[in-house]
């Protein structure tokens, strides 16, 4: 009859049992064959055969109705709070797991203390039953807690010695020291091992507990990755095009009257600009390359489109330059260069009121460069996270760009002055790329 400290947890509990059960009968045969094979006539043989009837009965019983019905212990729950997580339900909590405790302590007691004193009689009846009592020691020790345990270990190891004194009729000192020796042995190894199981168990525990929280901080970071990625694409892409088309449409309100056809070209225009922004944003959002990008192109080969298009939809001359032989690259590197000039022409086209503007890609050897240069107003560069395109300004143009450039280890250069024009530069190292 044996009770693991977490029911339902152990999965050695169940040939743990069959081995202590299996002893017990054994020994209970044995001591049982013993008292039979001396004391042939003894008035006591009728008592002595129905208590270890019943010893025979009680202790698989007991065995099993511990292991089939564990009880629910409260140990290692959290409390119940109510709504606010203190007050009236966390007390409630408290007691109700105290409450499980007690009843699951009182489960565990009634079978042991049945047991025991059933042994207990059969022993003072006759004395040959002593060693009965190894598989009780275990039994104790996993059926109650060590401060009720002990206690009741070595109280079963006295009445050990005593029914050894009474069989040997003298006085022994074997008799004396062996049974405290044993049953010292037994509990300390089985004490010592219940501590490293439940230090194994904290530890267990700990690391599930770590791998919850690492993996709800991965989540965390992914969705804020996430969120980053759209929040550049959309800056660079929707953000954008919303800002031509609104350009577009004053330019046709203005023109509306006096010039309907170039109203209407710009009301085309405008439609057109939807339309690509449309596409784009379906493709950003199940992060698919650019469509400059789509069916093979090159970025070179994107990158003059671009040119090519803001010319022809904002009036500003973008003249596109090619240096150096184009090597392959990543295909996020070619996208991440291509958002960059979008975002450095959408920054002329609205602040800039330059009359001209350029894209120069250039290979290096070791290194891309994109520069996106302007004849604009030009301005003086702030220091990096500030500055009227940082975080204290209107947009967040700049951070985006080197955002998307630390991914391939890659950086930002800006050069600028009032009334000299902006040159904005985007390296990525070939190798990291």
């Amino acid at each position: 009859m044996q009770h693991p400290r977490r029911p339902g947890t152990d999965p050695d509990a169940g040939w743990l049992a069959a081995v202590l059960d299996s002893a017990f009968l054994l020994l209970l045969a044995a001591s049982l064959v013993r008292y039979l094979s001396h004391h042939p006539g003894n008035p006591r043989v009728p008592w002595v055969l129905g208590l270890s009837a019943a010893l025979a009965v009680a202790q698989p019983a007991g065995s099993w109705l511990l292991r089939t019905r564990p009880a629910a212990t409260g140990r290692g729950t959290a409390p119940h709070p109510d709504a606010s997580g203190t007050g009236s339900g966390a007390r409630a909590g408290t007691r109700s797991a105290a409450d499980a405790d007690r009843l699951a302590a009182r489960r565990r007691l009634l079978p042991l203390t049945a047991v025991v004193a059933l042994w207990v009689v059969l022993v003072l009846l006759a004395p040959s039953f002593a060693w009965c009592a190894v598989p009780l020691v275990y039994t104790a020790l996993r059926a109650l807690p060590a401060r009720a345990a002990i206690p009741l270990v070595a109280a079963l190891t006295a009445l050990v010695v005593v029914a050894q004194a009474r069989l040997a009729h003298t006085l022994d000192p074997t008799q004396l020291l062996v049974p405290p020796a044993v049953a010292a042995l037994a509990t300390a190894v089985f004490l010592y091992m219940e501590r490293q199981a439940a230090r194994q168990r904290a530890l267990i525990d700990d690391l599930v507990r770590t791998r919850r929280e690492l993996a709800a901080t991965e989540r965390r970071e992914g969705t804020l990755a996430e969120r980053e990625r759209l929040a550049m694409e959309i800056h660079d892409t929707l953000a954008q095009g919303l800002s031509s088309q609104q350009m577009l449409l004053q330019a046709a309100d203005r023109t509306w009257e006096s010039d309907p056809s170039t109203a209407r070209g710009h009301v085309r225009t405008a439609g057109s600009v939807a339309a690509r922004n449309l596409a784009e944003a379906r493709r950003f959002v199940h992060d698919l390359a650019p469509a400059e990008l789509a069916d093979g192109r090159t970025l070179d080969q994107a990158l003059r489109a671009l040119a090519e298009r803001e010319s022809g939809e904002s009036g500003l001359p973008v003249r596109f330059l090619l240096d150096g032989v184009p090597v392959p690259l990543p295909a996020a590197a070619q996208s991440a260069l291509l958002r960059i000039a979008q975002g450095a022409l959408a920054n002329v086209r609205e602040h800039a009121d330059a009359t001209a503007a350029a894209l120069t890609l250039s290979y290096l050897g070791d290194q891309v460069v994109l520069d996106i240069a302007d004849n604009g107003l030009g301005f003086a560069p702030p220091a990096e996270g500030t500055g009227p395109d940082g975080p204290t300004g209107r947009g967040h143009g700049l951070p985006a760009m080197r955002a998307r450039l630390r991914r391939f280890g890659g950086t930002l250069t800006v050069e600028s002055a009032p009334g000299e024009g902006t040159v904005v530069s985007a390296a990525i190292p070939l190798e990291t790329a």
